[in-house]
């Protein structure tokens, strides 16, 4: 069979986040367990642009996703390259919503097994593309009553409740401040551009759980180190991936307060080799940077799915 190209559409049409959260659960066990691997990302440079690999295996299927970043205004272009254990090509994919429905799903996971199981209210702060899925996914793991919503913009964070409210049964509140958010919060996803924290460690009540999704800059910090060293637990996807790249726990090391020896392995704590949350005033954290093999997972799930459906247009190079 020739390679697959797989758009958008047909992402979106096969994967949904609730099928991202048992996706990334299975793969994060399997990278614990030795039957799965996952490299950092890479990066190289021209002048004015970027392009960054994500390369993982996992079962019979390897794979890397690759995005480019352009001069402002053209923005990113994601795609994603399938193969098979036998080095065979099974497709070429458009990958901006796989990464969406991913990202989401890895705070997902994480607020899964960190936060109190009886975390009712949740706080998003940024409104954008990627926040959806921080947002749908939460509250797909948790007993969620009330979200709090805050962005900069009064009109994007109004018009993003709306859309929201579309995808969850629940009524969703914008507050005009990040503090009306993050104080009142049992479960806080960040999802930003921000190169400062969005909002003061302080804020945080015992037994909350964060998800920093937003930044993957060594240059950027997008919570406080008081959050970080307020965590009683700090888990990332990848120690080595996030020393280079989460400016957040950098700047934590950095101030002698904090050290990379006290962050551990998501996948560690689903696979039951690390202690996840012991009591319900604990604090933790879940620092994410995303990782290869989220995508892999994702990505595989998508191909098998095509192909039952008839999905997809074959292309005209051997596999």
């Amino acid at each position: 069979m020739n390679p697959l190209y797989l758009t958008e559409g047909d992402v979106a049409a096969t994967l949904t986040v609730r099928d991202a959260l048992t996706l990334v659960e299975d793969a994060a066990r399997a990278l614990a367990e030795g039957r799965a691997q996952n490299r950092p990302r890479q990066r190289a440079y021209t002048s004015s642009s970027v392009i960054q690999v994500l390369a993982a295996s996992y079962g019979t299927r390897m794979g890397h996703k690759t995005y480019t970043v352009a001069p402002k205004g053209r923005g990113a272009k994601f795609w994603y390259t399938l193969f098979n254990e036998n080095g065979e090509m099974l497709a070429i994919m458009e990958a901006d919503t796989l990464g969406q429905i991913r990202t989401g799903a890895a705070s997902g996971v994480a607020t899964r097994f960190l936060a109190r199981e009886d975390s009712k209210t949740l706080a998003v702060i940024g409104t954008g593309w990627q926040a959806r899925t921080q947002l749908e996914a939460c509250y797909h793991v948790r007993p969620i009553s009330r979200i709090l919503v805050y962005g900069r913009d009064p009109k994007r964070r109004a018009d993003f409740c709306e859309a929201m409210s579309e995808h969850v049964d629940v009524k969703i509140e914008p507050v005009d401040h990040p503090r009306d958010a993050v104080e009142n919060a049992d479960v806080i996803c960040t999802m930003t551009s921000s190169s400062k924290p969005v909002f003061e460690g302080a804020w945080l009540q015992q037994g909350a759980h964060v998800n920093a999704a937003g930044s993957n800059r060594a240059n950027a910090q997008e919570i406080d180190v008081d959050t970080v060293t307020r965590a009683n637990i700090v888990a990332v996807e990848d120690i080595a991936q996030a020393k280079v790249e989460s400016g957040d726990l950098q700047a934590a090391n950095e101030s002698g307060k904090w050290s990379w020896e006290q962050a551990t392995r998501l996948s560690d704590v689903i696979a039951g080799h690390a202690l996840g949350r012991t009591a319900d005033d604990q604090i933790t954290l879940f620092e994410s940077l995303g990782v290869g093999l989220w995508d892999l997972a994702a990505a595989s799930f998508v191909f098998d799915k095509c192909v039952v459906e008839g999905r997809g247009t074959p292309l005209p190079i051997p596999s």
